[in-house]
């Protein structure tokens, strides 16, 4: 089944739009769409438009948008039996260059790693430009269940998470990502999953991107490991149900 475990439908682009965009991506096949929610307000706007039957929330905070986090931890414990995942949470090096404004992101980041843990829930994790960083920390806290979304690291690090059994969610812009596919030749399948991270990471550079186009990363995968689109949507769909708890 196809599952979009990563996207924005709180974005400015999909503004008075959501229903009509749900419904078009229930008609392409997509089972499940999980909305992230980054900051305390966005968070309530992903809440809010979460059906829990085909829209699921997840709740985090944007790395280089830390000021007012505390807000979104309560938020997240507050409704920690609604929502599937914390997420997306994690380390921004690519617009943060600062030495100090990076130690808040590492400490604040492992806020919420613990909170995951004492939640049981998974996480989301954002690591632009500081993949290895991310995971460095993650292996050190012994965290467990995570997503790795969109990551843009070398695949040799990606390998280490793979054996402590992370899942990397892939956008279409493996279209136009070298970078991408290579990661998608390294990681098996099994710990493969499909995101849109819509509206961004489209297919085609610079178009708003929709969590239907999940399909594109599915063709992509498929071609890499020369295995049938079907067998794609299968496993990545079974993986995604299962670290997120979806029963659909």
């Amino acid at each position: 089944m196809l599952i979009d475990v990563h996207c924005h439908l709180t974005a400015p682009e999909f503004e008075g739009r959501v229903g009509e965009i749900v419904e078009k991506s229930v008609k392409a096949g997509v089972k499940a769409i999980i909305t992230s929610g980054l900051g305390y307000e966005d968070g309530l706007k992903a809440l809010e438009i979460s059906d829990c039957r085909v829209v699921y929330p997840s709740l985090g905070v944007s790395p280089y948008m830390l000021e007012g986090y505390e807000q979104v931890i309560d938020l997240i414990n507050r409704e920690s039996k609604r929502i599937v995942a914390i997420g997306e949470v994690g380390l921004d090096y690519w617009r943060v260059r600062d030495d100090e404004e990076r130690e808040r992101q590492r400490r604040i980041f492992r806020e919420f790693i613990e909170l995951s843990k004492s939640l049981d829930l998974p996480l989301i994790i954002h690591s632009r430009s500081a993949g290895r960083y991310a995971l460095e920390i993650l292996f050190e806290t012994k965290a467990e269940r995570v997503i790795m979304h969109a990551f843009d690291g070398a695949a040799k690090h990606a390998v280490r998470a793979v054996e402590r059994g992370y899942m990397f969610s892939i956008p279409p812009s493996i279209a136009r990502s070298q970078q991408k596919r290579n990661l998608v030749k390294r990681i098996p399948l099994e710990n493969l999953l499909l995101e849109s991270d819509s509206p961004v990471l489209s297919p085609i550079a610079g178009q708003v991107n929709y969590p239907w186009n999940i399909i594109v990363s599915a063709e992509w995968i498929g071609k890499i490991k020369e295995v049938p689109i079907e067998k794609v949507i299968e496993v990545t769909g079974r993986n995604a149900a299962e670290i997120l708890n979806l029963r659909l």
